[in-house]
């Protein structure tokens, strides 16, 4: 051991002779340990045995007083314990290891993500350690049949993750290709659960997630309970769930705890936003450069007034301010603290004055480009598939009018619906079919009305939940 982590100054040996010769060495990191498990389970025991000598089974079972040890014969997973906050114990006589859990590393409180906060529910978040992560999903789903499968993936990191299920209410066929995704999985190293779903996704180039994240155990415990499998990586507060729908990304966290009446609303305003925040600037472009004849005359004369004395095509106009919202948009997320929002309304606000009072943009361009921009925050999983579109079907617009547009989003849903996560085909509820349970599909019924099978989102018709 002090050959293998020669100079390493945090590594400490701790060696213990009992009253009547017991002899043990006890190996660990400062700093990943809890020192008052080290004294009061560890030291203390061997300095007050009787014993001359012990095994290593005799040591875990009648002198340590520590509720996780156990006798580790692979030195490989020996190593990889001890590497993340364990303690080995190793008695003289006994060549075989114990391994002790007395992790004491520094971990924040499960506070509620930033990202997804809710009007009413539960507060708590995932946290960066790895069992407490699963604690949390544990404690809200208290079935026997949930399973927890721990692999290790990176080179170099050996971090571990955790494949969640239901066995029984998972299809074993989804759980058998997780499996043989994360053993495929050729990575130097994971930090981040981004790492592992950006190898795992089916669709590697789509601005579309296929597979969801999450921050909240009650999100991660309602995808289990719908049949399908979460992935939890250790040190990451990220939950990756598979497969992942469509529809998954116009719904909200809070959804199920206000009224259904809300939600729906709720669920329609977040659809006809992201279909706006995609199609107004390219709308805009495509009548003021083709289709002039279907602008009403009051507010074509308008327009047209307000585009007098600019210097720039109404293509280029809306290409450059929607590069500047992005730019202000990454400026206010990248600054900190509530300076980061204030220099995103106030530059939007200033920039877009004074680009009009300058003549360099038209006011309705202006309006047009922040209506898009306000829009898209509407469903933010989709952020980043509503940045691509917005520029495709700018461009196809400036090329074909209308007919353009028409074309690239008739293109888009041919890409939609043949993309699929994890097998299952992603557009699946776009449509409510008959043989299957829709009540929570585009929108949610109240509760009293849902049937006892109602986690049946993208299950085989006839399968009844155990």
């Amino acid at each position: 051991m002090q050959s293998i982590f020669e100079g390493d100054d945090t590594f400490i040996v701790r060696e213990a002779t009992g009253r009547n010769g017991l002899h043990c060495a006890m190996f660990f990191f400062d700093g990943m340990v809890d020192s008052f498990t080290i004294n009061e389970s560890l030291v203390r025991p061997v300095l007050l045995s009787d014993r001359r000598r012990a095994s290593a089974d005799e040591l875990a079972g009648r002198i340590l007083q520590a509720d996780d040890c156990r006798v580790e014969t692979d030195m490989d997973k020996a190593l990889a314990a001890f590497l993340y906050g364990d303690t080995l114990v190793l008695t003289e006589g006994d060549a075989r290891p114990l391994v002790v859990n007395t992790k004491g590393f520094a971990r924040r409180s499960p506070e509620e993500p930033e990202n997804e906060r809710v009007l009413s529910g539960p507060r708590e978040g995932f946290t960066e350690c790895f069992m407490p992560n699963l604690a949390l999903i544990r404690r809200r789903v208290r079935d026997t049949r949930l399973k927890f499968n721990f692999l290790r993936v990176g080179g170099r990191t050996n971090t571990a993750v955790c494949l969640c299920y239901i066995d029984g209410l998972c299809p074993a066929p989804l759980v058998d290709e997780m499996r043989t995704r994360l053993s495929v999985l050729e990575l130097d190293s994971v930090l981040d659960a981004n790492y592992i779903a950006e190898c795992l996704c089916d669709h590697r180039f789509s601005p579309f997630p296929t597979l969801g994240t999450t921050e909240r155990p009650d999100v991660a415990a309602s995808r289990l309970l719908e049949g399908r499998c979460a992935l939890v990586v250790d040190g990451s507060p990220v939950v990756l769930t598979a497969p992942h729908l469509l529809q998954e990304c116009f719904q909200s966290n809070d959804d199920y705890y206000i009224s259904f009446l809300r939600t729906n609303v709720s669920r329609v305003l977040r659809t006809l936003g992201f279909l706006c925040s995609v199609t107004i600037p390219a709308v805009y472009t495509a009548l003021l450069l083709y289709h002039r004849e279907l602008v009403p005359a009051r507010l074509l004369f308008a327009v047209t007034a307000a585009q007098r004395g600019v210097p720039l095509p109404v293509g280029w106009e809306v290409l450059l301010l929607l590069i500047v919202l992005e730019v202000l948009r990454e400026a206010g997320a990248r600054t900190p603290g509530a300076m980061g929002q204030t220099m995103s309304i106030v530059g939007g606000l200033v920039l877009g004055q004074a680009a009009v009072s300058a003549r360099f943009s038209a006011a309705p361009t202006v309006i047009v480009v922040a209506v898009a921009g306000v829009t898209g925050l509407m469903a933010p999983r989709l952020q980043t598939a509503a940045l691509w579109l917005r520029f495709a079907l700018l461009g196809a617009a400036a090329a074909g009018g209308l007919y353009g547009v028409g074309l690239a989003l008739s293109l888009t849903l041919v890409l939609l619906c043949r993309m699929s996560s994890c097998g299952v085909p992603y557009l699946i509820n776009l449509v409510p079919r008959v043989e299957t349970d829709s009540e929570d599909a585009w929108l949610r019924v109240p509760w009293y009305l849902m049937k006892y099978d109602r986690f049946s989102f993208f299950r085989t018709a006839g399968r009844k939940r155990p």
